[in-house]
C-alpha cells in the first residue's frame, strides 16, 4: 500500500497541524522527506480550512477570514533537489475524502475579496455540490450535471529569499498605486496569528511570517494557477529554488471552468493526491524554464459540443480598450450569463455554472486593433435540457424560484 505522508483531520483546525502552512517563505521547515522516484499520498483541507459548511446559508462565505488562506499540505522535501533543478511531479490519482463527498462554490462579497464579476455580483452567495462518483449536481443550480476533472488549484515549490523579496517589492509597488481600492490590488504579507508557518515557532516564526508571501496569486514557482487540466495523469515540471524543493499543494477542485471566474470558484473540496516525484538536475537552464510547464491529463470529461460566446475589449459602459483580453473575456462571460437567464436561471445560478462546469476559455484574437476577441466555450451536454437557440425562442427551464443562497442582511 502507498504511504500517506500527510494526513488531515477535517474535525480539527489546520492551525494545529505542523504539516500544513498558509504562506510562502524559504524558512518554513520541510514537513516530510522523500527520495526521487518515490510515490506517496497527501491529504488536504479545502482551501479555507473548513470555514464553509454544507448548508443553505452563505453568511460563512460573506464572513470568511481570507487572512487564513490557502491551507497547503507540505512542504515536501526531495532528497538531492538543488536550486536550478526541475522537480518532476506525476499526479497518479486524486480524489475526495470519503467523509466529505461534497464541495462548494461561492461569490465573495465585494468588501471581502470580490471576484471577476464583483461589480455585477457584489453580495456573498454560495452553492453546494454533491458528488455522485465522477459526476456532480447541486440542489442550488438545477438542470446541470457534469463529470469532474479533479485537480489541485494550488501546487508549487518554496521560493528562495531573493525571489520572495522580488515578489513583495513588485506587489507592494502595485498596491501603493491605489491603496484604498476595494477589492485590493494585491494581498501583502500579514504576519498576524492567522499566518501558519508549519513547524516554525517562536521568534523565528514571527520574523518569517512578517515577510512571508500570501498564497493568493500564481507566481514563477507555480502556486495558485487554477489550471483545470492539471488532473490525474498530468506531469508537471517545477523550477526548484531552495535545497529540497519544498513542494506543497492544496485547494483541490472537483470541477472548474477556465478562469475560475467566481474566485471562491470551481467546486472547492477536501481530498487527497497520489503523486510521484523525480528530478532533472540542472533542468531550469537546460530547458529555459522560468515558470512551470506541464503535460495535461490523458483522461478528461468528453464534452465536444459547445455553444461559444464571444467578447471584445469594450466594457459594459461602451468604453474602448486596446487589445484588452481581460475585458474581452469578461464580456464573453457576461454574454453567456445573459443567455442562460433567458431560460429561467438567475444571474447567480448562471454565474455559478460558468465557474464550476468544464467551460473552456480561449484567447481567439490579439492582433486586430483595437479589439481583442476572447471566447467562452460552454459545453451543451452538461445541461439536462436543450441549450441551443431555435426559431421558437427559449423555453423556460426554471421559474427563477430557486437561487444560489444570498447571505442574510445583518
Amino acid at each position: 500500500m502507498t504511504d500517506t505522508l500527510i494526513e488531515v483531520n477535517l474535525g480539527e483546525s489546520p492551525l494545529t497541524n505542523e504539516k500544513i502552512h498558509n504562506r510562502w517563505h524559504p524558512d518554513i521547515p520541510i514537513a516530510v522527506w522523500v527520495k526521487p522516484g518515490d510515490d506517496f499520498k497527501v491529504e488536504t483541507y479545502d482551501w479555507t480550512g473548513g470555514q464553509i459548511k454544507n448548508n443553505d446559508d452563505a453568511s460563512d462565505v460573506r464572513d470568511v477570514e481570507l487572512a487564513q488562506v490557502h491551507y497547503l499540505s507540505g512542504p515536501i522535501g526531495i532528497e538531492g533537489a538543488e536550486p536550478g533543478d526541475l522537480l518532476v511531479v506525476d499526479i497518479l490519482d486524486i480524489g475526495a475524502k470519503e467523509e466529505s463527498m461534497w464541495g462548494f462554490n461561492g461569490f465573495f462579497s465585494k468588501q471581502n475579496g470580490g471576484g471577476f464579476l464583483t461589480d455585477h455580483f457584489p453580495e456573498a452567495q454560495k452553492s453546494i455540490w454533491d458528488f455522485e462518483g465522477m459526476f456532480t449536481k447541486s440542489r442550488h443550480v438545477p438542470g446541470v450535471r457534469y463529470a469532474g476533472l479533479i485537480h489541485p488549484g494550488l501546487i508549487g515549490c518554496l521560493p528562495d529569499k531573493k525571489m520572495l523579496d522580488m515578489w513583495n517589492t513588485r506587489e507592494t509597488e502595485l498596491f501603493n498605486t491605489d491603496p484604498g481600492r476595494v477589492p485590493g490590488l494585491a494581498n501583502l504579507p500579514d504576519g498576524g496569528p492567522t499566518a501558519h508557518m508549519g513547524k516554525l515557532t517562536g521568534e523565528a516564526r514571527d520574523k518569517a511570517a512578517a515577510e512571508a508571501a500570501r498564497t493568493v496569486p500564481p507566481r514563477e514557482h507555480g502556486g495558485n494557477c487554477d489550471i483545470k487540466d492539471l488532473s490525474r495523469g498530468s506531469k508537471v515540471y517545477f523550477p526548484v529554488y531552495v535545497d529540497g524543493a519544498g513542494l506543497s499543494m492544496g485547494d483541490l477542485h472537483f470541477s472548474q471552468g477556465d478562469g475560475e471566474i467566481t474566485f471562491c470558484g470551481a467546486i472547492e473540496m477536501a481530498g487527497w493526491l497520489h503523486i510521484k516525484v523525480d528530478l532533472i538536475k540542472g533542468g531550469m537552464s537546460k530547458y529555459g524554464i522560468k515558470n512551470p510547464i506541464f503535460r495535461p491529463s490523458p483522461i478528461a470529461p468528453k464534452y465536444d459540443d459547445f455553444l461559444i460566446f464571444e467578447g471584445i475589449s469594450v466594457d459594459e459602459a461602451g468604453k474602448q480598450y486596446y487589445l484588452d483580453v481581460h475585458i474581452a473575456y469578461r464580456q464573453a462571460c457576461l454574454n453567456a450569463i445573459e443567455y442562460l437567464k433567458k431560460f429561467g436561471y438567475t444571474g447567480a445560478q448562471a454565474y455559478a455554472i460558468l465557474g464550476t462546469a468544464p467551460v473552456q476559455g480561449h484567447i481567439s484574437g490579439v492582433v486586430d486593433v483595437p479589439n481583442a476577441c476572447a471566447t467562452l466555450w460552454l459545453p451543451t451536454d452538461v445541461f439536462e435540457w436543450d441549450l441551443m437557440p431555435n426559431a421558437d425562442g427559449p423555453t423556460k427551464y426554471l421559474d427563477g424560484s430557486i437561487d444560489v443562497p444570498l447571505a442574510p442582511d445583518l
